[in-house]
């Protein structure tokens, strides 16, 4: 299967720049696997598609303030580090740029000498192994120095570092966000639970890898990033009980996917356990745990795409991209939801549901024509992409996201 059988054209205002006012007024666009067939919904509708006995697995993981923007010392040039892997004992793997001149031995100071550090050594992939010299605690250092990660299609400067971090966020050590989570409120996680809905955690620390573009023709051929993972017992014990019930294992995002799915037996028993996972999931792929998915719009011929792709079939999956594109559905990172499940039997939601859903969505914009119509308004759905960008291809939008990676690695 070809790297291009996986394009798709956006326009490239769609992109969202900023997240909206209230995350889970976001929307929602809900695929049927096996049919193709599509609603259009707001995420607060959600309860609206899941069962008693069901469970969703979120990633619990919380992302570090890890780009860090310095000088050269002595020289004074401008640079930038991004964190991506603790190596332990104050060295951590890293991207850097401008790499031609951050090599073994350069120094780097950052926030007037509050933070410096030492390339300990070049990695073969091209990234770096940095020493860090400070005084206290590393990461107070990090969250007074560092800057939020964001994704390089992302060019508005993020004014609340908490939107790009999950409610339910608490393990330190992602470079990116699980940005499925991003539309779960404290309050829609009661209303999911009081239902009878299970919730458990994951880990899963998401690395720039996320973003690194396929550029092999064959898919094939790619090699995937590894990330590291960890399954608490209680919820290996949660995913079992409730595949023995006859429940679904709804995964929210791609990096939960990856978990269990790396971790499972072939039988889909799943257990306890903590490591690293390179899986790669493409259309052929026969899933052991999970049933359904919520996860965000992903990026033209990415390994992301891919793996949606592998649930619903590439086909779906395009005319889905294809429908939410004209639509004008927020795409990426702060971008609108999709819900990707099988009918296994109508779904039912309580009266006191519907009414607090017809609430909110004469809030947030009404029925899905009135929020396509109010898709790229700033005051409920945060900015999009800049109109005059609007002449620019798909094509450009992947060209650019290849220059970002291919700089860092110089």
């Amino acid at each position: 299967m070809k790297t291009h059988d996986f394009y798709f054209d956006l326009p490239p205002a769609l992109i969202a720049q900023t997240p909206i006012q209230r995350r889970d007024a976001s929307r929602l666009l809900v695929l049927d696997k096996n049919t193709g067939a599509t609603e259009h919904r707001h995420f607060f509708d959600l309860p609206a598609y899941l069962r008693p006995g069901d469970c969703l697995i979120l990633n619990n993981s919380r992302v570090l303030p890890a780009r860090l923007l310095g000088h050269r010392v002595p020289g004074g040039g401008a640079c930038e580090i991004l964190l991506l892997i603790d190596r332990g004992d104050n060295v951590w793997e890293c991207l850097v740029r401008p790499g031609k001149k951050l090599r073994t031995g350069a120094k780097v100071s950052f926030g007037d000498g509050e933070l410096t550090a030492e390339i300990a050594e070049e990695l073969p992939d091209g990234n770096r192994l940095v020493r860090f010299f400070y005084e206290g605690i590393f990461l107070e250092v990090l969250d007074r120095l560092g800057k939020m990660p964001l994704p390089p299609y992302i060019k508005e400067e993020l004014q609340d570092r908490e939107r790009y971090q999950t409610v339910y966020s608490k393990v330190n050590g992602s470079a990116a966000a699980p940005t499925a989570g991003l539309h779960f409120t404290p309050e829609l996680l009661d209303r999911i639970r009081q239902m009878g809905v299970k919730v458990g955690y994951v880990t899963l620390h998401v690395g720039l890898g996320t973003f690194r573009p396929v550029k092999e023709e064959e898919i094939t051929d790619h090699a995937m990033h590894s990330e590291y993972c960890i399954i608490p017992q209680e919820t290996a014990d949660l995913i079992n009980e409730t595949k023995k019930n006859g429940g679904r294992v709804i995964c929210v995002g791609t990096t939960s996917c990856r978990t269990v799915e790396s971790q499972a037996a072939e039988d889909g028993t799943m257990r306890a356990c903590a490591g690293w996972t390179d899986i790669f999931i493409y259309p052929g792929y026969r899933f052991k745990v999970m049933d359904a998915l919520i996860t965000n719009f992903h990026l033209p011929e990415s390994t992301l795409l891919m793996l949606v792709s592998a649930l619903a079939g590439r086909e779906h999956i395009l005319r889905a991209y294809e429908e939410a594109v004209r639509l004008r559905y927020r795409f990426f990172s702060f971008g609108d939801a999709m819900l990707i499940r099988g009918r296994a039997r109508r779904e039912t939601v309580s009266t006191d549901a519907r009414t607090d859903d017809r609430t909110d969505a004469t809030a947030h914009g009404g029925d899905a024509e009135t929020a396509n119509a109010n898709a790229g308004s700033a005051d409920d759905t945060g900015t999009v992409a800049d109109d005059d960008a609007v002449c620019r291809t798909a094509e450009e939008i992947l060209r650019e996201h290849h220059a970002a990676f291919e700089e860092l690695a110089k």
